[in-house]
């Protein structure tokens, strides 16, 4: 099979398309025959060497949406099923840019009934880690929470999902997508900040840092989504940031709403598996709403 993979660090001139032999699932997995797969931020960043140096060949990927080819043992999966998984991991020697993909059967949930695959691949990673973003600031109805990078891939599965729980969203992106993040469910907008201790706490998809803090009331909460990169804790704020996991449990319950039209599906430019280094140059340039999706 064909798999995407970067034997050393630099920019999109290293991504390869190699050929190699298909995996086989051990038990508690299954293999995916991969319909689609998106590309995102945390690839180009092991790509270029932003978690460390490459020990060895390493795959891309870790969203896919395509169907059960293989299972290893007993399960719920039959071959045939259509489903999405996360694959997780920075390192691994094969990703889910690749013709097939072997992941752990917990990690995987049934697609979307009204998406094609293109669209169910952009879900897992970016909608998992605002979901567990959001239960790390436990916040109730009726609070307030500031999202920044609002109209980004994780900042608008986050400005949905809060807006659900009866969370008080206020958006924080450029002032061309206001009408985007509050048709999300945003009852606020800003484009430059707010007033420091605005609200009960932020999640921060857009990577501010220790400035987004004062905009956080004495003891609220801040959220980040770059593990063990977040702010120290100040004025009694609570901060973090949150390590996506593989939850094939919290996965179907987000293509649940999807399926209810509660959740919006975003999908910029598909390439072909043979131009992934093309779709690395064009993430590069900054700018993309919704992901870049690699098709086999």
């Amino acid at each position: 099979m064909r798999a995407v993979v970067v034997d050393s660090v630099g920019g999109p001139e290293v991504v390869e398309v190699v050929e190699t032999g298909v995996p086989e699932p051990g038990e508690r997995q299954i293999r995916i025959k991969v319909a689609a797969a998106a590309l995102n931020p945390v690839d180009a960043g092991v790509r270029a060497g932003v978690f460390g140096a490459l020990q060895g060949r390493t795959g891309l990927g870790w969203d896919v949406a395509g169907t059960v080819d293989a299972v290893g043992g007993a399960g719920p999966w039959s071959v045939g099923d259509a489903v999405v998984a996360l694959h997780y991991g920075m390192v691994k020697p094969l990703g889910t840019h690749a013709e097939y993909v072997v992941v752990d059967s917990d990690a995987v949930a049934p697609a979307p009934a009204t998406a094609d695959a293109v669209h169910a691949a952009s879900l897992p990673l970016n909608a998992l880690t605002a979901l567990q973003a959001l239960d790390r600031l436990e916040l109730t109805s009726g609070r307030s929470l500031l999202v920044t990078g609002a109209a980004g891939a994780v900042g608008a599965y986050a400005v949905q999902l809060a807006a659900r729980r009866g969370i008080t969203v206020t958006a924080l992106a450029r002032e061309a997508d206001e009408e985007f993040v509050r048709s999300l469910g945003a009852a606020g907008f800003t484009a430059g900040g707010a007033g420091a201790g605005s609200f009960d706490a932020v999640l921060d998809a857009a990577v501010l840092g220790e400035p987004a803090l004062e905009w956080v009331r004495d003891g609220g909460a801040y959220i980040g989504v770059i593990p063990h990169a977040e702010p120290g804790p100040v004025r009694g704020v609570r901060t973090g940031a949150v390590e996506v996991s593989a939850d094939g449990a919290q996965l179907a319950e987000l293509v649940r709403l999807v399926d209810e039209g509660a959740l919006v599906l975003r999908v910029a430019e598909t390439y072909a598996l043979d131009d992934a280094a093309k779709a690395h140059a064009r993430l590069g340039e900054g700018g993309v709403r919704g992901r870049l999706v690699l098709v086999p």
